[in-house]
């Protein structure tokens, strides 16, 4: 097997294990594997070393893969699926895995979304809300804006009653640097309509309650 084979084979092995790195742009990622070659210099690394000798190229990749949520449009994910249904009562989907980078620092924020809406005329496919949150998080964010960000998405592409959305999550800019604070958890919340009300906002608290920390 001659060299240009197995590096083929190798790029072959690396896409297929690494979903979405198959639309990467290449030009890209060569300007991006410079950028994190001189970065590697500059902290007193060597990047011809073994162990380095592929990082920026893979830091290159990781870092379109992570940020990819400014090629997806969250308002047509919504209209993809968007059914006319006589619903009026809550729909609620909780657990929502959530991958971030803080803006500040970039670095990792994580935890789950919980995200409800009220229906008015229309509903949309369960998967899509996930696909939303995901639309928004994979960008550098504050927890704060991507809060609202979904909320607002909801509330516009869907026209419901109400829309109210929880976010906890870990900062490991907290965690890592600065103040170090390993066990803090943050907690926002927004929400619209119906969900102004108390008792409405109870009830959806009072469903999440069991995951809430």
């Amino acid at each position: 097997m001659d060299n240009n084979h197995q590096k083929e084979t190798l790029a072959k092995h690396e896409t297929e294990n690494y979903p979405g790195f198959d639309h990467l742009d290449a030009a890209r990622t060569e300007i991006l594997s410079k950028k994190y070659y001189d970065i590697l210099v500059q902290i007193g690394e060597n990047p011809k070393r073994e162990g380095l000798l592929r990082t920026p190229e893979r830091v290159a990749k990781s870092i379109q893969f992570l940020t990819h949520g400014y090629e997806m449009d969250p308002v047509a994910i919504i209209n993809s699926a968007k059914f006319r249904e006589d619903y009026r009562h809550m729909v609620i989907v909780k657990d929502i895995e959530l991958y971030s980078l803080c803006e500040h620092h970039m670095l990792p924020f994580f935890g789950k979304a919980h995200v409800a809406y009220i229906p008015d005329k229309y509903i949309v496919g369960l998967s899509k809300i996930p696909r939303v949150v995901d639309a928004f998080a994979r960008r550098l964010q504050v927890q704060e804006r991507l809060t609202n960000q979904i909320r607002d998405c909801i509330q516009e592409s869907l026209n419901p009653h109400g829309v109210m959305v929880v976010i906890e999550a870990h900062h490991l800019c907290m965690q890592m640097r600065g103040i170090q604070k390993q066990h803090s958890i943050t907690t926002t919340s927004a929400f619209t309509g119906q969900f102004e009300n108390e008792s409405t906002r109870s009830e959806f608290i009072s469903l999440i309650s069991g995951k809430l920390s």
